[in-house]
């Protein structure tokens, strides 16, 4: 049957996350855009948006060691995790905001693995997706972040988006990482300031 390739293969690095005890299938996605784009060193401060599993917080404390702080906010509750401090808030109210500038003012790495509820029209789904990776920016540009990672669905929005992005940081690639299942229109921007 013709899902069956992509079925299997997103079923393996589901069976995998478990086996090498991580949250979430969704782990691989930034082991592979770290090896790929060098996002996280050693010491960084990283602000991990959309947080919930854990699953990006478990990889990006890998890379940050004992000496980087990382900070988590999601909607959901996040169990807890040594290493991380979790919010559960919403991004666009200011309780949650002002909590986030107290805890992290200023950042290194912004990720963003932040996706809407899906409706299933996609025209709809594509400009909430637009809209919560906008936050992402806006937050991680606030924070004068030296890298930014971010989920965007690809669509009428996407080069308007990827514009915003460059004239911030001033370079951006485009990344489908191998774990992305592979009938998503999701993409992974990855930008670093020049001077990083």
């Amino acid at each position: 049957m013709p899902g069956q390739g992509r079925q299997g293969r997103s079923d393996a690095f589901q069976r995998k996350a478990r086996r090498e005890g991580y949250r979430a299938r969704s782990t691989y996605k930034l082991k592979d855009i770290q090896k790929r784009s060098k996002i996280f060193k050693n010491g960084d401060k990283v602000l991990d948006l959309g947080a919930a599993p854990g699953g990006w917080s478990q990889v990006a404390l890998e890379f940050i060691g004992e000496e980087g702080k990382l900070v988590g906010v999601d909607l959901q509750h996040i169990l807890p995790l040594a290493g991380a401090i979790f919010i559960q808030g919403d991004l666009r109210e200011s309780e949650t905001r002002e909590q986030l500038q107290e805890l992290m003012p200023k950042a290194d790495v912004v990720i963003s693995d932040m996706s809407p509820n899906l409706s299933g029209n996609y025209s709809v789904d594509q400009a909430r997706s637009v809209e919560l990776s906008s936050l992402a920016l806006e937050i991680a540009a606030e924070r004068k972040a030296s890298a930014f990672v971010v989920k965007v669905f690809e669509g009428a929005d996407f080069q308007e988006y990827r514009k915003a992005v460059i004239d911030e940081f001033g370079s951006v690639r485009t990344l489908s990482p191998e774990a992305s299942r592979k009938q998503s229109s999701e993409v992974y921007l990855i930008a670093k300031r020049k001077r990083r």
